[in-house]
């Protein structure tokens, strides 16, 4: 048992890391999947930390009290970005999101009161690592929930042709204001839970890398479930530790050809709803 006890004591933190990334994976998935590509999640994260990260310090409560908090921040700032970037289309919404993390980190230097400034944000608050599953589960039950309902089937149609989405009665912007809403609100909640598991907030916690990380995660795991956003969380922060247990001397080439391997044979990632849907008609033409 001392091999179990020690596995788990070397990858605990990875699995506990693995479990935010997908929270956050989800927060970008939740634009994505009403046909709206944002990287606007890095600033809910941001804002929803540092203020659930100031609530912790000052008033003295645990993470679970200040995640409503986290949670409320990062909804209402969705709605302000929506309002302005729902007016844009196609790239230029990309563009104007990838601008407002730049902004983000502007405003998070200059705002030392509230974050710190250069010198950053000690948190001394832990979260055990079964909360964090749970709360991951509970918002995995959410999303199965939401794509089951008459938004997610909604949010398919907007996707997938906004014009004939409204010709069937739907309105694309009022979707698409839901999507931000859900995408801000788990935003500003996986900002606070990678504040409690870093201990440590600075002004490149919340910057491109982790936009990239949330990006890659759902095109990797698959765009189309939003399962996929949580299997390529898992596989792209579980990647580099592999890797650097089998072959550290070529890590960055291992990733690298991990995630070729599987943008090549498997394009549309690693959760595909479709090719389930193909799999089951052909055994039913078969049968």
């Amino acid at each position: 048992m001392d091999w179990l006890s020690d596995t788990w004591a070397a990858y605990q933190s990875t699995l506990g890391f693995a479990a935010v990334n997908a929270v956050l994976a989800l927060s970008t998935y939740a634009v994505l999947s009403a046909g709206v590509l944002s990287f606007a999640s890095v600033s809910y994260a941001a804002f929803g930390g540092f203020l659930g990260a100031q609530v912790m310090l000052h008033a003295g409560i645990g993470p679970l009290l200040a995640l409503p908090a986290a949670i409320l921040a990062g909804g209402v700032l969705s709605f302000l970005v929506a309002l302005i970037f729902l007016r844009l289309e196609g790239h230029w919404m990309a563009l104007a999101s990838l601008a407002l993390v730049l902004i983000t980190r502007v405003v998070v230097l200059n705002a030392p009161a509230l974050t710190g400034g250069v010198n950053g944000l000690s948190i001394p608050v832990e979260l055990p690592i079964g909360v964090l599953i749970l709360l991951l589960l509970l918002l995995m039950l959410i999303f199965q929930r939401l794509a089951v309902s008459w938004y997610g089937i909604a949010a398919r149609a907007v996707r997938e042709d906004p014009a004939v989405a409204a010709s069937l009665g739907m309105s694309p912007r009022r979707v698409q204001m839901i999507a931000f809403l859900i995408s801000g609100a788990v935003g500003g909640a996986g900002g606070v839970l990678l504040a409690v598991m870093l201990q440590f907030l600075s002004p490149d916690t919340y910057f491109v890398n982790i936009a990239f990380t949330m990006i890659a995660s759902v095109v990797l795991g698959g765009s189309y479930h939003w399962a996929g956003a949580v299997a390529g969380a898992a596989v792209f922060t579980a990647l580099p530790v592999i890797a650097q247990a089998v072959v550290p001397a070529m890590q960055d080439v291992a990733n690298g050809v991990a995630l070729l391997l599987i943008m090549i044979f498997l394009p549309r990632g690693l959760i595909d709803p479709r090719a389930w849907r193909r799999r089951r008609a052909a055994r039913r033409r078969n049968a």
